[in-house]
């Protein structure tokens, strides 16, 4: 008797661990994102530099893309006089109020505006050229001498004299005195081409267009031509001051696309990449109808990579959700499979969290493991045929008992 009920007891514990084995259902799966987030352009411009690929890690802060400024340079040596911009500042509501964005002093204090109306009478000192450097007396006693180059040469007048300008580069002179012009340092009648009065050098006025991103300069400071005043880029900056051309990420993550080029022209707020942030990676799987009892939401699967032959990186994750809509005749978001067109049975697109590893990349194979374990039913099996193998016992040992 005892015998053959722990016969029976294998049988039965046999056809239970074929079930058991069947209720762990297996769903082949892809890693997909979870998020993407798109960087865009706080303002309008050229694409200077794109500094990251698809396909690229990034960090928070680090550079995906650059716009290009346009650079505004001092054209006269000499001192800032007056700033009126800022950053954040449109450059040409400044310039219509103030007339220019910044101000320089010209070094050189005095301009001279002449004529050749007194020029010594001859072809060569009737002629005047943009640019030669030429020597300054002063009429009334001669005491007062200058340097000073012909910075423009205008058409004749009703007089049909030629008026030009002149900007004193060395020497001494009291304003508004009356000068005699020559070409040449002994102040030869024979070399002189004219005469003019002594001004102040205005300021110079430096303009600009778009919105203010940079100021390289304050009041006070003393410049050469050609160094950079401040910086400006197109569009309207809303007032932002602290802006910067270089754009950086503000996520951790995986770089998705990359929607701007070198060279190209963008709007504000057009998006320039888009970024997997990171700790966002999720599972998809296909479920089909038959194998809706087998996962539900809140389930902890086991997962593993289709490459890891050894289940070295083995995991586990949880049942985030699970659709209520077919597959095969709706589309979902974050590149899921494709339903199978030769597959009639509807199917249901689950997505399941799990902690990524530096080895997982988006679109890697898996294999969810979901349903109960064939150990553990195995083990219970164990524990079931001991408890009645031990009743069998009980019972043959009562039987003997009555037959004495």
């Amino acid at each position: 008797m005892k015998r053959t009920i722990r016969v029976l007891a294998a049988v039965l514990a046999a056809l239970l661990l074929t079930g058991a084995a069947l209720a762990e259902v297996t769903f082949d799966g892809h890693v997909v994102a979870g998020e993407v987030r798109a960087i865009s352009a706080p303002f309008g411009g050229i694409v200077d530099k794109m500094e990251v690929r698809a396909g690229q890690p990034v960090a928070l802060g680090d550079p995906v893309a650059t716009l290009a400024t346009t650079k505004v340079y001092a054209t006269t040596d000499g001192t800032i006089s007056g700033v009126f911009a800022k950053p954040g500042d449109a450059a040409e509501g400044i310039e219509e109020r103030y007339g220019g964005l910044v101000y320089i002093e010209p070094t050189h204090r005095y301009i001279i505006s002449a004529d050749n109306e007194k020029a010594y009478n001859s072809s060569s000192t009737r002629y005047v050229h943009i640019g030669e450097t030429v020597y300054i007396s002063c009429v009334k006693d001669g005491t007062h001498t200058a340097t000073a180059v012909v910075t423009s040469v205008a058409d004749l007048d009703d007089n049909g004299n030629t008026p030009f300008k002149l900007e004193v580069i060395g020497g001494d002179l009291y304003m508004g005195e009356t000068v005699a012009i020559y070409r040449s340092k002994s102040y030869t009648n024979e070399s002189r081409i004219g005469r003019g009065t002594v001004q102040q050098n205005t300021a110079v006025a430096i303009k600009g267009t778009g919105s203010v991103l940079r100021m390289h300069v304050k009041e006070g400071d003393t410049v050469e031509r050609g160094e950079l005043l401040f910086e400006t880029v197109e569009g309207n900056l809303d007032g932002l001051f602290a802006m910067d051309n270089t754009i950086v990420s503000n996520v951790s993550g995986i770089v998705a696309t990359v929607d701007a080029t070198p060279g190209s022209s963008v709007d504000k707020n057009a998006k320039l990449v888009t970024i997997y942030p990171e700790g966002t990676l999720q599972i998809e799987v296909l479920v089909s109808e038959l194998d809706l009892d087998a996962i539900h939401e809140g389930d902890t699967v086991d997962i593993e990579y289709d490459w890891d032959s050894d289940g070295r990186l083995r995991t586990t994750g949880t049942v985030q959700s699970i659709s209520h809509v077919d597959t095969s005749t709706a589309t979902t978001d974050n590149n899921a499979a494709a339903a199978s067109s030769s597959n009639s049975m509807a199917r249901y697109s689950a997505l399941i969290g799990f902690e990524a590893t530096p080895e997982t990349r988006i679109g890697m194979s898996v294999i969810v493991y979901a349903g109960s374990s064939a150990e553990e039913d195995w083990t219970s099996l164990e524990d079931g045929e001991e408890v009645e193998e031990e009743e069998a016992e009980e019972e043959t040992e009562e039987e003997e008992g009555h037959g004495h």
